[in-house]
C-alpha cells in the first residue's frame, strides 16, 4: 500500500506580499458606508474619484493622481446630488469627464478642470433624469463617444 500526499503543495508557497508605503497612499478619506454592487472609487490617468460619507449624501471626492498623504476635510468635493452617490465612472474618451449615479434617481455628468478642484462643484454639465428609482450602475461605452448606460433596480427599461 502506497502512501500519497493528501494535501497538494501550493505553487505560490514562496510568494510574499509587501505593503505599499504610506507616503504613496491617500490618508483620512471618509469613504461612504452605503453598500451597492459598484466600486467606491474610479481612477483614470489624471484623477481619482472616491464616493465619500457626507451629511445629506450626494458627495464624491476628486483628487489628482499624484496627490498622496492626508486629505483635509476641507478638500473641495463634487456635491450636486440630493441622496447618496452609488457609482462614479470616468469617461474613456476624456479624462476630465466623470459621471455619477445616485439614489435621487439621477445621473449627472461633470467636467473637472485640468488642475483639479479648487472649490466645491455643485453644477453638473448634464443631469439625466428618467429613472423611477435609484440608479445603481453606470458605464461608458468603450468606443462610442458620449454614450452612457445607466441601470437601476426596477424591471422596466429607461432610455435617456
Amino acid at each position: 500500500m502506497s502512501f500519497r500526499r493528501v494535501v497538494r503543495q501550493s505553487k505560490f508557497r514562496h510568494v510574499f506580499a509587501q505593503a505599499w508605503k504610506t507616503e504613496h497612499c491617500l490618508d483620512d478619506v471618509r469613504v461612504s458606508r452605503v453598500t451597492w454592487d459598484s466600486p467606491l472609487c474610479a481612477v483614470n490617468p489624471k484623477f481619482i474619484a472616491v464616493i465619500i460619507e457626507a451629511a445629506g449624501g450626494g458627495t464624491f471626492l476628486v483628487v489628482p493622481i499624484n496627490k498622496s498623504g492626508r486629505v483635509d476635510q476641507s478638500w473641495p468635493t463634487v456635491c450636486g446630488h440630493h441622496a447618496p452617490v452609488l457609482d462614479v465612472q470616468w469617461s474613456p474618451h476624456d479624462d476630465n469627464i466623470v459621471a455619477s449615479a445616485s439614489e435621487d434617481n439621477t445621473v449627472k455628468v461633470w467636467h473637472i478642470p485640468d488642475g483639479g478642484l479648487t472649490k466645491p462643484m455643485t453644477e453638473a454639465v448634464v443631469t439625466l433624469e428618467g429613472h423611477s428609482k435609484r440608479v445603481g450602475i453606470i458605464a461608458w461605452h468603450p468606443s462610442a463617444l458620449n454614450v452612457l448606460l445607466s441601470a437601476g433596480n426596477v424591471p422596466e427599461t429607461t432610455v435617456l
